[in-house]
């Protein structure tokens, strides 16, 4: 299918939509072009000198409220603030979902079947146009089934890093377990789709919904009610010493990550020597094994793992976590998300620093070479099975099993303390005592 007979069968189900929700084409959301117009200007606009004069607010940048070509927030008209409160986040459709990207888990034969029902479903049910990776089609276990051999030619395929899906995909729904998620934020660099992910991988953190009576709630989501946890995105640039020296024209790596980018000692056996700057000043510098800057989201991964506290994804924050520091002192930081971090490889440093993106994209810093880091506009928009609180908390407790202790038992269940009061007084227990002798 080509794009233009896509937005053909997008623009007819505009208008029947509109028809039947007696609204009209006025009633979609302000064009985005501008506030994309302006990411792309970013680094123009930033330039800086002398003392790098701050030019921004230290609050997060009022994130895109459009997701893919017809998802978006719901107009709150009690809203007074430029930044929607979280709370009140909810999905809301313009023009009716067409086309859905399902992403399953690799190399699992638990998630074969809930595939097939779940494509299945999509495509003779609600009539949508479904899309999955070529290498799915490709799977031997899959071709065998009999129920995928009914759907196969019915499917969309795309091949990841050579097919742009930008403007093709209104809906993501994910397979398995967090990884596909990650996965999912990297498929979409600028604009995400919202993201239904349902839980059947090993933890499942990001992953709230549970596939039993799937119908029934990508049937609610369908219809636009949901509630949204907008999870902020960290746009890291790599600047290269070469690059700004002979000015190549050459575009530099350039990714958005929906955890964290770790920088650590990679297979050197001294410790990681790393400047840290914000907003143009020298922080510090990290000697140990490495550094995590992570979103909100992230610090319940990696950096949790590394010391980190644990932050809800709505808070718009940048959080620094070093790893194993070679310092009693040094603890992990969070600082607010409307500053720009830069990370270099110090110029006294015995070795090279590595750097990777949510797990992928491992490439070395050199000496000279710098890590730009600073909070996207473009969230990825992931639906609740409840809300944004008690999916969190709910995670936390399944997940981690956060603050799982055994319960204190109460003073009557204390076997020691049952012939004795609180107001006895040592003088009273000796005096029983040698009554007893």
């Amino acid at each position: 299918m080509d794009l233009a007979r896509l937005n053909r069968c997008r623009w007819s189900r505009h208008l029947a939509f509109n028809d039947r929700n007696h609204c009209s084409a006025e009633d979609a959301p302000p064009i985005v072009k501008q506030q994309c117009k302006e990411e792309e200007d970013e680094p123009e606009r930033r330039k800086r000198s002398g003392t790098w004069p701050r030019t921004r607010s230290l609050n997060a940048p009022s994130p895109i409220q459009q997701f893919g070509p017809c998802g978006r927030i719901m107009k709150n008209s009690a809203m007074v603030m430029t930044i929607q409160d979280p709370a009140s986040q909810r999905l809301t459709w313009y023009k009716p979902p067409l086309t859905v990207l399902v992403i399953k888990k690799v190399r699992d034969v638990s998630v074969l079947q809930p595939f097939v029902q779940l494509v299945k479903w999509l495509i003779e049910e609600k009539h949508m146009v479904v899309f999955v990776e070529q290498t799915v089609m490709d799977d031997t276990l899959l071709i065998n089934n009999p129920g995928f051999s009914v759907v196969k030619e019915k499917l969309m395929t795309f091949r990841d890093g050579k097919d742009d899906l930008t403007d093709k995909i209104d809906f993501i729904i994910c397979l398995g377990g967090d990884g596909t998620l990650l996965y999912a934020s990297l498929l979409f660099q600028q604009s995400v789709p919202p993201v239904m992910a349902f839980h059947l991988g090993s933890l499942g953190f990001l992953t709230p919904f549970e596939f039993d009576n799937f119908q029934e709630q990508v049937t609610n989501v369908l219809e636009g009610h949901a509630a949204l946890t907008l999870r902020s995105r960290l746009r890291c640039i790599i600047v290269r010493k070469n690059d700004e020296l002979n000015r190549t024209s050459k575009p530099p790596t350039n990714l958005l990550v929906l955890n964290e980018v770790v920088i650590d000692r990679g297979p050197s056996p001294y410790l990681s020597n790393i400047d840290l700057f914000l907003d143009g000043k020298h922080i510090t510098s990290v000697q140990g094994d490495g550094l995590i800057v992570s979103t909100p989201t992230g610090s319940t991964a990696y950096a949790v793992a590394a010391g980190a506290s644990m932050i809800h994804p709505s808070v718009p924050a940048i959080m620094v976590t070093p790893i194993c520091p070679h310092s009693l002192s040094f603890r992990p930081i969070v600082v607010p998300a409307g500053v720009e971090l830069k990370i270099s490889v110090s110029p006294d440093s015995r070795n090279t620093s590595w750097v990777s993106f949510d797990g992928r994209n491992r490439q070395e810093l050199f000496h000279g070479d710098s890590l730009r880091v600073t909070t996207s506009v473009y969230p990825v928009p992931s639906i609740c099975a409840q809300d944004q609180i008690s999916d969190w908390f709910d995670s936390l407790a399944e997940c981690l099993h956060w603050n799982v202790r055994k319960r204190q038992k109460h003073l009557d269940e204390l076997s020691d303390l049952t012939h004795s009061s609180s107001n006895d007084t040592l003088d009273s227990l000796d005096h029983t005592d040698q009554l007893d002798s």
